[in-house]
């Protein structure tokens, strides 16, 4: 059956047209063909190499160091009192925006089972198997497995309550499915022992709503099967189809089906690898590296082992940069280079971070994730709720992990020359990470030609990030929102006007100099016309161990207004009339120098009563302005940046 379905009104920042590096490498298509994948894929799920439910020996000692824990987190679960999701929490999506009534409740649900699922895994007494058939149960009365954020153009009524007669794949569908199919795989006979059509239905829903569908239908918008090289591919990609594939392997006994769904899957996976730049960064920074390259990994990984080695992309360069990008993006103490959407705390889940690097034999992800770990000391942390298979391959690293030297890159600079990133360590203490691109890329705001600069592992010009996803983030609405927009990014405000969203708007003859330790972009392009801009080129340099500077020079049409320099930070900064501005970052004080006679400096305190961006910085934000005094259609402005 086909479907007539909209774009994606939601998530329309994900499908409209892009500037990515496209190239047609098909990589995957060109490993394997059906036939082959039909000979290739181990039969009877012999490429499960955990141990079977009744074989305690085997699960002692894949949790060692970890049993007690995940039991403890199951054991919190033997009373839970099961979420119904009613209908008016799916509605409040387009009532009000707000997608976290029906997320919240459905989220504990799937955490639930998938701990109280590792706990008898654990165990192995039977003790949680009432309260997993509860959860199997429940699962299976929703009508879907899918968000009320996702309904919404995703169907052909357009309304976030989800259609019975349509469904729907989305990230979280595919999770549930995925930890069900897992479910299936280990406890079918205890399940069978309470009532035998617990896993009957469970087996059933998952042909319904994911295999099905997935072979019938290729215009869900993350399958990108008719995508062209202007086709924005994101995460979605690779998140969805991870959890296709896992499905597929686990329920799918015929060996020609399971063989035509495997090669569906690396069509549509071949897609996101044609679209990302072979430089391997990711445009939508490293909160997100989990789900686009992470959750790539996971994909290949169980394509390589489901097929014995025999299809894998563990030895192209490209899938390693990918890899590798998260810890080159790591700036320390808990900071990371946080463009578009990305939070600035973080640093990567460190048991995907380093299968990755064990997949592709590279130390720095091992060392990186080593580091993680040591950092956080926290064995739950390696627990990813409805993310069976992750939390199952964590038991399988746990021991290497722990015993892995903990490492961070040190690289003095790193240039990805597709995506536009740079960054550039200092041996006095800066970090400085700045980006060219265009507006128009994956979870994107207005910042071509932006930066960030931190100074002992703490910030001090900052990119706020964004706040709590509600239906204004993905809509036409987006840029209302302060934290998507130019003026509140370390960015020029030319004429009085921002830069403005689409593809078009975008940095140019973007270079960095690695001998010269400097970075520049023209932002001409990045302006509307209205902006009247000539060219205004913006140049990032370390000038010996202590100056930072910033330098604009520009050549506008005509100068209609005053020009502004914004820059955003997390201390409030002090003022100095005689052209200094001091700012109190936690890594030591430092100076900025700016002309006095040529700008007049103020300061915005912007609170921050948004749980997402009060959790990274605190309660508020400062935006330091610099407005020129004169009007000029041409001149150069200069900010140097020093400690004190």
């Amino acid at each position: 059956m086909r479907y007539t379905t909209t774009t994606l009104l939601l998530c329309f920042l994900l499908t409209v047209f892009s500037a990515s590096a496209w190239e047609q490498k098909d990589l995957l298509q060109k490993e394997a063909g059906v036939s082959q994948l039909k000979q290739s894929i181990l039969p009877a799920k012999k490429w499960v190499t955990y141990p079977d439910y009744a074989d305690r020996a085997g699960w002692d000692k894949l949790t060692t160091g970890l049993k007690e824990e995940l039991i403890r987190q199951g054991e919190t679960y033997l009373d839970y009192e099961w979420n119904v999701i009613p209908a008016t929490a799916y509605l409040e999506f387009e009532r009000s925006g707000n997608r976290n009534i029906m997320q919240k409740p459905f989220g504990e649900n799937n955490n639930a089972l998938a701990a109280l699922f590792l706990a008898e895994l654990a165990e192995g007494e039977g003790r949680f198997v009432d309260q997993i058939v509860n959860g199997v149960w429940l699962s299976c009365e929703m009508t879907s497995w899918a968000l009320s954020a996702h309904f919404y153009g995703a169907q052909s009524i357009k309304t976030s309550l989800p259609a019975y007669k349509e469904e729907v794949i989305d990230l979280t569908a595919g999770d549930v499915a995925s930890m069900l199919a897992w479910v299936h795989y280990f406890l079918k006979d205890e399940l069978d022992k309470v009532n035998p059509l617990v896993d009957q239905r469970l087996v059933d829903n998952l042909r319904e709503r994911i295999m099905v569908p997935y072979m019938e239908r290729d215009n869900y918008w993350w399958q990108a099967f008719h995508a062209t090289p202007k086709t924005m591919v994101n995460n979605w990609n690779p998140w969805c189809n991870s959890n296709v594939l896992a499905t597929f392997l686990l329920i799918e006994d015929d060996q020609q089906k399971l063989a035509e769904a495997v090669h569906r899957t690396m069509v549509s996976v071949d897609k996101f690898i044609n679209y990302v730049n072979a430089d391997g960064a990711c445009e939508e920074g490293p909160s997100y590296w989990g789900h686009a390259a992470g959750k790539l990994f996971d994909y290949l990984d169980l394509l390589t082992t489901a097929t014995g080695g025999e299809v894998t992309l563990f030895d192209e360069p490209e899938i390693r940069n990918m890899g590798e990008y998260i810890a080159k993006s790591y700036i320390g103490n808990g900071w990371v280079v946080n463009f578009a959407d990305a939070s600035a705390k973080g640093g990567g889940p460190m048991g995907p971070i380093f299968r990755y690097g064990q997949a592709v034999d590279s130390d720095l992800l091992k060392q990186f994730a080593a580091y993680l770990y040591q950092r956080e000391n926290n064995p739950s942390r390696l627990s990813h709720g409805r993310d069976v298979f992750r939390t199952l391959e964590n038991l399988t690293i746990f021991q290497d992990l722990k015993a892995t030297t903990a490492s961070l890159d040190t690289e003095a600079s790193v240039w990805y020359p597709q995506t536009e990133f740079c960054y550039m360590r200092q041996s006095n203490g800066f970090f400085f990470a700045g980006k060219g691109g265009f507006n128009n890329e994956s979870h994107n705001h207005n910042d071509a030609g932006t930066f960030i600069l931190y100074y002992n592992n703490e910030p001090v010009l900052v990119d706020a990030g964004v706040g709590t996803y509600t239906r204004q983030t993905f809509s036409s609405e987006r840029y209302s929102i302060w934290t998507m927009q130019s003026n509140y990014h370390n960015l020029p405000v030319v004429n009085g006007v921002p830069q403005k969203y689409g593809s078009k708007y975008k940095a140019s003859s973007v270079k960095f100099n690695a001998g010269k330790r400097q970075f520049s972009a023209n932002l001409e392009q990045a302006y509307p016309e209205e902006a009247a801009v000539k060219s205004w080129n913006r140049a990032y340099s370390f000038k010996g161990k202590e100056r930072f500077s910033i330098t604009d020079r520009f050549e506008l049409k005509e100068a209609k207004d005053y020009n502004q320099v914004n820059f955003l930070t997390r201390e409030k900064p002090q003022i100095d009339e005689s052209g200094l501005v001091l700012i109190h970052a936690k890594g030591g004080d430092v100076s900025l120098k700016y002309d006095a006679a040529g700008f007049k400096p103020t300061i915005e305190r912007i609170s921050l009563d948004d749980p997402r961006l009060s959790k990274v910085w605190g309660d508020c934000l400062y935006r330091l302005t610099f407005t020129a005094t004169k009007l000029r259609s041409k001149g150069t402005y200069s900010f140097v940046v020093q400690p004190e």
